[in-house]
């Protein structure tokens, strides 16, 4: 059998509906983060790969698929994560004293899937605030994408939110290896406390217990008042407690009806937050649509420790998770020689609106596009007018 066609797994062809709504997405988050101040940055699909994997990008090594540069014999990869991108940009290229806001969105590439359903190239867009360590920072984040989703139709987000300092504050009591800290963290991920235990074998009986709560502590506003009762014996909870409980306090007066969670042991990007993350879920939705949090130490692998903050979503999944979003209406308009049927053809694609010409001999064929709307001549004149299609054609 040819099998010349087939696309290695986890790759596939984004096809002409989920394409249109995958751009459909893409023009407004840019547009949103145009309105916060962000500006564009476009960075390269390959970069040395000491650069891709300096600081936060270090934990993407797994992922990152590798090549020789054929000019200078260097290894290369291909970016599984454009967030270290920014912190270069940022640190190195821009060097700006004050805040910088930068936004992206374009493809990157997994060597291994996140997921048995996962893409391993996801259109990837983020938002990343650099140069303010105040919490004002994470909450503009923070506002930024509740909106990205608003614009994108999600219906009833859920936002769960927690601080990489919970756990980082109970392990640092004690000598933890990177290859025990990633056990921990790998058994915190999967909320099992029988692998919690092995994994964190040796270390003081009052560590493990304090794990074991943080694994508790999971659910409504509710969970921040629990969580105080470990700061007698973790002081430093107290700081991530406080900035949660700020956040939390603003985000329930300018979203009301947002559902907010808060899990004090989520761990997802732990070795990359160094503060508050969070994530976002569609309603029904088993995995976060976005995440995003705080990553203080972003910029330090190029030289610069800079403050930064930010999130970022996978367009293609998003559309994958909306199908039905952005089915943009057109208008069906018959072929023709006719110079005032090309003129009103070409007024109503310049105010914006999708015509659609059916070609000779393909009149009963579907069409792609929901044309709601035809272009019909009035009373056989010289004048062309668009009229309402009946629902069962559109």
């Amino acid at each position: 059998m040819n099998s010349a066609w087939l696309l290695p797994e986890h790759v596939a062809d984004v096809l002409p509906a989920q394409a249109r709504r995958v751009e459909e997405m893409r023009r407004r988050l840019l547009d949103l983060a145009y309105r916060y101040g962000c500006e564009l940055v476009m960075p390269p699909l390959v970069e040395h790969l000491e650069s891709l994997l300096s600081g936060a990008g270090h934990g993407q090594e797994l992922r990152t698929f590798k090549l020789v540069d054929q000019l200078s014999g260097r290894t290369l990869g291909l970016r599984a994560d454009m967030t270290p991108q920014a912190a270069r940009i940022d640190a190195h290229l821009l060097n700006r004293q004050g805040v910088t806001r930068l936004c992206y969105c374009g493809p990157v590439v997994h060597a291994r899937p996140s997921g048995p359903l996962a893409s391993r190239e996801p259109l990837q867009f983020g938002v990343e605030v650099f140069g303010h360590a105040g919490l004002e920072a994470d909450l503009e984040v923070l506002e930024v994408a509740l909106d990205a989703l608003e614009v994108l139709s999600v219906p009833q987000p859920v936002l769960v939110l927690g601080d990489a300092r919970c756990i980082d504050a109970i392990l640092s009591s004690g000598p933890v290896d990177k290859t025990q800290r990633a056990a921990i963290l790998a058994a915190m991920a999967v909320r099992e406390p029988g692998q919690l235990s092995r994994a964190a074998e040796g270390l003081p009986g009052a560590t493990l217990e304090a794990l074991q709560q943080l694994l508790t502590l999971e659910g409504g506003s509710e969970v921040l008042a629990r969580a105080r009762s470990l700061m007698v014996s973790w002081p430093a909870l107290g700081a991530a407690l406080n900035d949660l409980t700020w956040l939390l306090e603003r985000l329930n007066r300018s979203h009301p009806a947002l559902e907010v969670g808060i899990d004090l042991a989520a761990v997802a990007g732990n070795a990359y937050y160094t503060g508050v993350c969070f994530s976002v879920y569609g309603s029904g939705q088993h995995g976060p649509l976005l995440r995003g949090g705080r990553y203080d130490e972003v910029g330090a692998a190029f030289g610069r420790r800079r403050p930064a903050v930010g999130f970022s979503l996978d367009l293609k999944a998003v559309a994958d998770a909306m199908p039905n979003a952005f089915q943009r209406p057109a208008v069906r308009a018959p072929w023709g020689d006719d110079a005032t049927l090309h003129e009103a053809i070409r007024r109503l694609r310049n105010a914006g609106e999708t015509v659609v010409c059916v070609l000779p001999g393909h009149e009963d064929e579907g069409e792609e596009y929901a044309c709601d709307r035809e272009l019909v001549r009035d009373s056989g004149g010289p004048v062309w007018t668009v009229r309402a299609l009946p629902s069962s054609e559109g």
